[in-house]
């Protein structure tokens, strides 16, 4: 009876135009669905029959049955209000397996449609997108829109039939009380929508009190913020902030739950008005012979249920404007264009056909986001991701014009000029810029090994991530084979490249199920193989579990050199033409990386290897050292080449390099 009214207590102020475009859009999902759909209208129409048969049947029963004392004619209905709830539950039960597979069904769509084009975007988007925003969208959304179809849809068509059916009965029974029964409603709803309104506010209040506090809870009760908290000694302190945040939360649920009940109360008065306004005139009307004992029984038993669909009806607008605002946000989602997408027709490499030669051609990169393949910042009540100060306590608004889209950071600037330091003189040593890569232009020969070297932040990395085109270059063209990138499929590009990223990520699963990812169908002989070949075999089997141990979550229970093992392991597994290994052996120790070393250059062998070093013995096998510099090559050559010229590799081989042994 109340679900319009508690839909309008949750809703926002969004009000979305509903156009037909976005309507036949929304429809469109519901076409597989057809016949279900048409199901549930046939079992509403037979609901809405038979809730207007037992009022009639106390009529009866009072009117003609119980003066005349006929038992036989009791006996009869007396079944009949038996059978009536019990057919009436039936149908209910076929409704809500209809209903729930149209439901499941929309939900199953729009998630399937949903992960499929987050599958297809670019890092660049992830990158700039909140996890907890996508996740609202894959599961909040998603319901939400799903509501249009199974729920709103469905209750307006309930309620409009029930309450046409009703009023037509309540009409050929006494036309006079019937408008004087339904002119009574509006001057409650009045009421009830403004107390509705306030309600609405402070559930939204209370809903981001709430998620201050679990903010809190979630920032100091994690391993590292437990362990933060006293290292510091600030346990007390942060006792008195819980304590004043989840007071907050206890004062709103009070007056939550005094205006609630207020409105409730309001709603009730409806119906109390109602019934007395039934009985009182009805009874005149009995008194004075035009209406019956019967009659008015009947008459009050259908005026609350009119009550409670014209009243489901008076919600419902605002209940399907919310489901749309729903379907919006999974159709921004849906639409959001690609920035790294396929030539159609584009060309196939074969790896048995790849030769692996690399080259990079005047390439300039920046990071610059395009706000139109972002997803556009929505306040969402009550989510810990719109909290943006847990420990301080600031509100958003404080500091709202320090914040990016979708509420994160901006993006640092890069600029070209030389970083000032405090007491106004150029750094030389910074590498802040606005273009992350300016006219790199290199050639990596088939099977060679070229390793990148360079300060922090000089954009190694980025010259990594161009070439499975996880990015695309802002201007110049990158080659493989002769290729230009952007011309070749993506699954074919990703078939040829095996990468170690910078920070390992193993999956919550097996250490067998983490391997296997770079090729599904490997056989035992396989894994163990790669798994020699970066040294960590050995270690595996003298885990309990041995290949089928679990790692845990984003691999905590391992070590680091044992996670970037590994993931060795996994990209020789892939076996590729071409190898990118981003500081594949910084977490090594020495006795590790010395193991690796060979199993590393057995490799690398008959592959074009593109290495961030960081180790001497890694440069030293180098075909092509490439001295990056603030998003250039500023020198390369062989190692005795470059210590020769004395430039910046002569310095980063002295403060480095130097004392290790090969």
């Amino acid at each position: 009876m109340h679900g319009g009214w508690y839909q309008y207590m949750r809703s926002g102020d969004q009000k979305p135009k509903v156009t037909k475009e976005l309507l036949l859009r929304v429809l469109n999902y519901a076409k597989p669905y057809w016949w279900h759909i048409s199901g549930m209208l046939v079992t509403i129409l037979i609901s809405a029959a038979l809730t207007l048969v037992s009022p009639l049947i106390f009529r009866q029963m009072i009117d003609t049955v119980l003066p005349s004392k006929n038992l036989n004619q009791l006996t009869i209905l007396a079944v009949a209000l038996l059978f009536v709830p019990i057919l009436n539950g039936g149908i209910g039960v076929i409704q809500r397996r209809l209903n729930s597979a149209v439901g499941e069904g929309v939900i199953y769509d729009l998630r399937s449609g949903l992960f499929s084009r987050l599958q297809r975007m670019s890092l660049r988007f992830f990158t700039n997108t909140k996890t907890g925003e996508l996740m609202s969208r894959l599961n909040s959304d998603v319901v939400g829109a799903q509501n249009a179809i199974s729920n709103t849809i469905v209750n307006i068509v309930t309620n409009l039939v029930e309450a046409i059916a009703i009023l037509v009965v309540m009409l050929t029974l006494q036309w006079q009380l019937t408008l004087l029964s339904v002119l009574v409603l509006p001057i409650f709803i009045l009421v009830a929508q403004r107390l509705g309104v306030r309600l609405r506010d402070i559930a939204r209040e209370g809903m981001d009190l709430n998620a201050q506090m679990n903010a809190h809870m979630n920032e100091t009760l994690n391993i590292g913020g437990a362990l933060l908290v006293k290292l510091f000694g600030r346990s007390k302190e942060e006792e008195a902030r819980f304590r004043q945040r989840a007071a907050g939360v206890r004062d709103i649920g009070i007056r939550r739950a005094v205006i609630g009940s207020s409105f409730f109360v309001i709603l009730g008065l409806v119906s109390a008005v109602g019934t007395a306004l039934v009985y009182g005139l009805g009874g005149y009307y009995v008194i004075q012979g035009t209406f019956t004992i019967g009659t008015i029984v009947a008459f009050g038993s259908y005026l609350g249920s009119l009550y409670g669909a014209l009243q489901g009806l008076a919600g419902a607008p605002v209940e399907f404007s919310t489901s749309m605002v729903s379907f919006e946000r999974v159709f921004e989602l849906i639409d959001l264009p690609q920035d790294i997408t396929e030539k159609d027709p584009a060309t196939t490499l074969r790896a048995d056909e790849l030769k692996g030669e690399l080259e990079f051609d005047n390439v300039t990169f920046n990071y610059k986001v395009d706000d139109s393949i972002l997803l556009s910042e929505v306040k969402r009540y009550g989510s810990m991701d719109n909290v943006k100060t847990v420990i301080s306590g600031q509100s958003s608004v404080d500091g709202k014009n320090s914040q990016g889209k979708n509420g994160q950071s901006p993006s640092i600037n890069r600029r070209d000029e030389r970083a000032a330091s405090s007491n106004g003189e150029v750094d030389p040593t910074s590498q802040a810029r606005e273009v992350a890569l300016e006219g790199i232009s290199f050639k990596a020969s088939a099977g060679s090994l070229v390793a990148l070297v360079g300060p922090s932040g000089a954009g190694k990395t980025t010259i990594t991530y161009l070439i499975p085109r996880l990015y695309d270059p802002t201007s110049g063209v990158i080659r493989m084979d002769g290729h230009d990138l952007r011309d070749v499929t993506l699954d074919s590009l990703s078939s040829v490249i095996g990468m170690v990223t910078q920070e390992t990520y193993l999956f919550h699963d097996t250490i067998r199920t983490n391997l296997t990812y770079a090729k599904m169908d490997a056989a035992q002989e396989e894994i163990e193989s790669a798994a020699r070949a970066a040294n960590i075999h050995n270690f595996i089997m003298d885990l309990p579990d041995g290949y089928d141990t679990i790692v845990g979550e984003r691999g905590y229970r391992l070590s680091g050199g044992e996670k970037q093992r590994i993931a060795l392991a996994r990209v020789i597994l892939k076996n590729p033409r071409i190898l990118v290994l981003d500081e594949a052996t910084s977490s090594l120790d020495s006795e590790s990386e010395s193991l690796i070393q060979d199993a590393l250059k057995r490799v690398m062998a008959g592959r074009t290897s593109i290495v961030i070093a960081h180790r001497l013995s890694t440069i030293l096998a180098a075909d092509l050292i490439l001295v990056m510099d603030r998003g250039r090559i500023v020198e390369r050559g062989t190692h005795d080449e470059l210590i020769a010229t004395g430039g910046l590799y002569a310095q980063l081989y002295e403060t480095q390099f130097r004392g290790e042994r090969v």
